[in-house]
């Protein structure tokens, strides 16, 4: 029989020389191996750093690995932990990747049907301003965008500046949508419209039914019409709304209906320019635990967030290798440098010093917005392990 004696030795060494360096580390798992390596985060690597292989025991394999369920969508940022090649600390994950993320939210939001989900950051902070602390999210943002480029009009109709949109009727898929509380925001803070001016109008994108899932407050002077039996794109069409804000397109514009359009046509110009002026880079999605869960296991919050991360780092790293391209995208690695040029070298950062200036202004947006009850501190978003880090 095989003396796992020497291996379970060269374990324990390892494991001594890492709580002695006091170096974060994040186990990795390659592709078509059982075997798992400890690797040290970025900006921690040590040349004398030992990597241990962990083999299974004469007890059998990884023991006492606590088993979650994720549900995300399948961003290559993450491919590598819900596929498995980057393994959380003493965590076993099953993650479900094949779901449209208003599926994902729905579920998780209304049913709670998993430990660990992508969650839109607006339902989110509402949910925490009316005390409800069913989850608790940590500083991992799968999904960015600006969302100037979130705007549809009809060429024929009177909408040609962001001024006009004062007195018209506009649609939105939900008030509480994250993608409608940055549009608003820049709305009013960029280009001084009053929301009041607005005749807001809430339905469907492309299919009739849709509801709000958090409660919201409207701001005084707000008026929001529920149209449960039509869709934001055929209202679009038939002129009953003027304009449309969603993170999803309506078909109409995907269809290439000839007197549909973007408000903003030289977005990429627009929301660069936006960017240089404020430094925010809008957050969409971020990634919470279910509170009970994280109650019981308050140790899952740093252990996910390294291996989200890691996860990130090799994503990006794929990115920018212009050796063989991994994206189906023309330069993409041309494309991922000019991104660092833009936005610094950590170009999509995780962690929450880096998003301060993004979430205060996306706090206060929804505060003002009704999508918050009361105003946020940063600090009651996410758990106290992830407020502050430990120095060497």
């Amino acid at each position: 029989m095989q003396s796992f004696a020497p291996l379970q030795t060269q374990y324990r060494a390892a494991i001594q020389a890492d709580v002695a360096m006091r170096v974060p580390f994040v186990a990795i798992q390659t592709q078509g191996s059982e075997h798992l390596h400890s690797l040290p985060l970025p900006g921690c690597e040590y040349p004398n750093r030992v990597h241990a292989p962990i083999h299974d025991t004469p007890r059998g394999k990884m023991t006492n690995k606590l088993s979650l369920t994720l549900a995300i969508s399948p961003y290559d940022l993450v491919s590598d932990l819900t596929a498995g090649l980057v393994v959380p600390e003493a965590i076993k994950l099953t993650s479900l990747v094949n779901m449209p993320v208003e599926e994902i939210f729905y579920r998780f939001i209304v049913n709670r049907e998993w430990d660990v989900s992508e969650i839109s950051l607006a339902k989110y902070v509402s949910m925490r301003s009316q005390g409800d602390d069913a989850f608790i999210a940590i500083p991992v943002f799968p999904s960015r965008i600006f969302r100037h480029a979130s705007l549809y009009v009809r060429r024929d109709g009177p909408v040609h500046a962001p001024a006009d949109l004062a007195g018209r009727r506009v649609g939105l898929p939900e008030w509480a949508q994250t993608a409608a509380v940055y549009s608003r925001g820049f709305l009013m803070h960029q280009f001084g419209i009053d929301l009041a001016s607005i005749e807001w109008v809430q339905a469907g994108v492309n299919r009739p039914g849709r509801i709000e899932k958090v409660e919201v407050c409207l701001p005084p002077g707000v008026i929001l019409t529920r149209r449960p039996e039509a869709t934001l794109s055929d209202m679009l069409v038939a002129g009953e709304v003027d304009a449309v804000l969603s993170a999803r397109a309506p078909e109409c514009f995907d269809e290439g209906h000839p007197n549909i359009r973007r408000l903003f046509e030289k977005f990429m110009e627009v929301e660069t320019a936006y960017y240089q002026q404020t430094s925010i880079f809008p957050i969409m999605h971020t990634v919470a635990i279910r509170g009970e869960v994280l109650d019981r296991h308050p140790w899952i919050a740093v252990n996910l967030f390294k291996a989200f991360e890691e996860a990130r780092n090799r994503s990006i790293a794929r990115a920018l290798d212009p050796t063989h391209p991994m994206f189906p995208i023309p330069w993409c690695f041309e494309h991922a440098r000019l991104a660092q040029e833009c936005f610094g070298k950590d170009y999509w950062p995780y962690g929450i010093e880096p998003n301060r200036k993004t979430l205060e202004a996306f706090l206060r947006y929804a505060h003002e917005q009704g999508v918050c009850h009361r105003l946020l501190k940063f600090e009651e978003l996410f758990p106290k392990q992830l407020l502050s880090s430990f120095r060497i």
